[in-house]
């Protein structure tokens, strides 16, 4: 479980592939890892994956087909800058909103705005994921916890403020660009209990 908010942007060291799934190896930039160990979740742009191997700096993780067939994983290249989250500890602050890491679909980049100091970015999502969004309430982007300003049909926006935009990879995304998405856990257990209560019994 994360919380959606970023504490590092790591860079794709190498992606490797290994009997059809990838092998990846992430720079951690700032990350911390004094106490992390193999089997622990991470974050990367927003897709849980689990370490298996672990250097001062650097850690290395396997991609299955079932991810890289729902995220943008596959089409990293080295160098690509990932947002990162080590997962939620007991006790933790809870500054975003509880996130799985389990990426629903692909979004893509509409258009981008600026306002005030502020951008604001509009999204095109899978037409069975929309009905998850809902106005005011939270989207993950890339592994970043945000709020949903409004939604039409398939298409919704986001506000990013200055800092979001400066310690996350959102700021250098452009119109056309596809990020990892996954909506509200809530809604996916709302419509769960809504549609079992419609079952015969």
């Amino acid at each position: 479980m994360f919380t959606g908010i970023v504490e590092a942007v790591g860079t794709v060291g190498a992606l490797e592939p290994k009997g059809g799934d990838v092998e990846l190896l992430i720079e951690t930039g700032s990350l911390p890892l004094a106490d992390a160990k193999v089997g622990d979740s991470i974050s990367v742009a927003g897709a849980c994956l689990t370490v298996t191997r672990l250097a001062a700096t650097a850690f290395a993780a396997d991609v299955s087909t079932e991810t890289l067939a729902r995220t943008t994983l596959g089409a990293l290249k080295a160098g690509h800058p990932v947002n990162l989250e080590r997962a939620l500890r007991a006790g933790a602050t809870l500054g975003g909103h509880y996130v799985t890491g389990h990426v629903d679909g692909i979004a893509r980049l509409i258009e981008a705005a600026e306002d005030a100091r502020s951008q604001r970015l509009l999204f095109e999502v899978p037409a069975e994921l929309a009905r998850y969004l809902a106005p005011k309430g939270s989207v993950t982007l890339e592994g970043v916890s945000l709020t949903v300003n409004e939604v039409d049909g398939r298409r919704f926006g986001v506000n990013l403020i200055p800092h979001t935009r400066a310690v996350t990879t959102l700021g250098r995304i452009a119109v056309g660009d596809s990020v990892n998405l996954e909506v509200d856990i809530i809604a996916r257990y709302l419509e769960r209990l809504v549609n079992a209560r419609a079952l015969p019994g």
